[in-house]
């Protein structure tokens, strides 16, 4: 891939954005080269200076809106438009929705020449103080303090924040602060990054430290956390070296699906849904287009802590999750045996990268199945799809590979693609969750 090249001294043009892409970013043609142009919108005619490029496309700023769209909004954030956090905040919430559930289509139909049956109601929450786990940078640069936030967009440099409205508040206001404390810390440059993970009783802030800390630091730390009713947690290497505070106990975290009566545990290392406020009713939208019935057999693939399995469990289903990450598996079986499911879930340790789906429990005559693949998609475990499957319910964090493994399921496996819809599960950026529907 060509890297772009710095254009400087570049003269001010007017053009007319006709589209948007997948990062969120204006999209337009001038003189049959393509021009991304971050912060503009579709309809919107604006005055830009390029700034990088490639023989294949370049790269504009906006320096004036002269007709702005009627869907533009004030950003409620002061660093849009800077911060690489978001990529939208410009544009009406609703329309939002609009845009990630019309790039699905697209995708599906460019891609993976298939159309959906129906489209599903889009699934939405607050746009606000959503995301209860995130990585925030840290850079103490020589003529200035700390820095503490996400990267800038298109750039390494870190976001000079001063808070951030789409963190939980009890993080997202505290990031002049978070900046103040880093800054009086005896080794501010050996300090990489902050992690936070939320839930409803608990916020936590976990510290990666390249250097050891001293008294003084942990008693800073300490104040700091008594100050503001956090949790600190100190990581001074891999995941098994996460520890709290001198005289401090780990928290327990956990999350609620109500409508199944379950309460999953997970490590403040580990992996969730983002969007506590999503997540349930993405469960509850899983559950009815999978249907389980009581003593059938399902299979859930890729599937972390039990976040689907445990739900279809609780529905009477006898469930195997199968996840690549032994410490999730573990943590999957405990979640299981503190909701009285040990007897309907089961999870086993496998890499579905490398694994035939026959060569799983029961992964030959199975005829009901989940999956929740990374961005890379499923691929390689659909290619083992025997012909017992009948009904497969997809989960995806990206529309690209949804929409390869879409071709592949209808054309080669005989699937129909029933339904697929939007799950907003991060407001203000471009990133597109979705569900979807096959039988055949």
């Amino acid at each position: 891939m060509t890297r772009p090249r710095p254009l400087r001294d570049m003269p001010v043009e007017r053009v007319d954005v006709t589209g948007i892409d997948g990062e969120g970013t204006g999209v337009t043609r001038v003189d049959g080269k393509v021009l991304f142009v971050a912060g503009a919108l579709p309809g919107e005619r604006v005055l830009v200076r390029r700034y990088e490029g490639t023989p294949r496309y370049d790269r504009a700023r906006v320096l004036e809106v002269e007709r702005a769209s009627s869907q533009r909004v004030v950003p409620p954030c002061a660093h849009a438009g800077v911060c690489g956090g978001c990529s939208l905040q410009h544009l009406e919430p609703g329309a939002q929705i609009a845009v990630k559930q019309r790039q699905l289509e697209d995708q599906l139909r460019h891609i993976g020449r298939v159309r959906p049956g129906r489209i599903l109601p889009p699934i939405q929450g607050p746009s606000l103080h959503y995301r209860s786990k995130a990585r925030l940078s840290v850079r103490v640069p020589k003529t200035r303090g700390a820095l503490v936030g996400f990267r800038e967009y298109h750039s390494s440099f870190v976001t000079a924040m001063e808070s951030c409205p789409v963190l939980d508040a009890r993080v997202g206001e505290r990031i002049l602060d978070l900046r103040a404390l880093v800054a009086r810390l005896q080794h501010p440059q050996a300090i990489p990054q902050w992690e936070v993970a939320c839930t409803a009783e608990h916020a936590v802030l976990i510290l990666r430290h390249l250097e050891d800390l001293g008294a003084n630091d942990l008693r800073l730390l300490q104040g700091f956390a008594d100050e503001h009713g956090l949790h600190i947690l100190l990581q001074g290497g891999g995941p098994e070296s996460l520890r709290p505070l001198p005289g401090a106990e780990l928290p327990q975290l956990s999350y609620t699906l109500p409508e199944f009566d379950l309460d999953l545990q997970f490590q403040p290392l580990g992996f969730i849904q983002v969007n506590q406020w999503v997540n349930p009713v993405l469960v509850r939208r899983a559950m009815a287009l999978l249907a389980p019935e009581p003593g059938e057999d399902i299979l859930d693939l890729f599937c972390g802590l039990g976040n689907f399995t445990l739900p279809m469990a609780r529905l009477g289903a006898r469930a195997l999750g199968i996840e690549g990450d032994a410490r999730l598996v573990a943590q999957a079986q405990r979640n299981a045996e503190r909701n009285g499911l040990s007897a309907h879930a089961r999870f086993l340790t496998a890499d579905l990268t490398q694994t035939a789906l026959a060569d799983l429990p029961g992964g030959a005559g199975v005829r009901k199945m989940l999956i929740d693949p990374p961005r890379s998609g499923a691929i390689d475990i659909l290619k083992g799809i025997g012909p017992a499957l009948r009904h497969l319910v997809y989960v995806s964090c990206n529309p690209d590979t949804l929409a390869r493994d879409s071709a592949y399921l209808v054309q080669q496996q005989g699937f129909r693609l029933e339904a697929a819809g939007i799950v907003n599960m991060f407001p203000h950026t471009a990133h597109v969750e979705s569900v979807a529907l096959f039988t055949r």
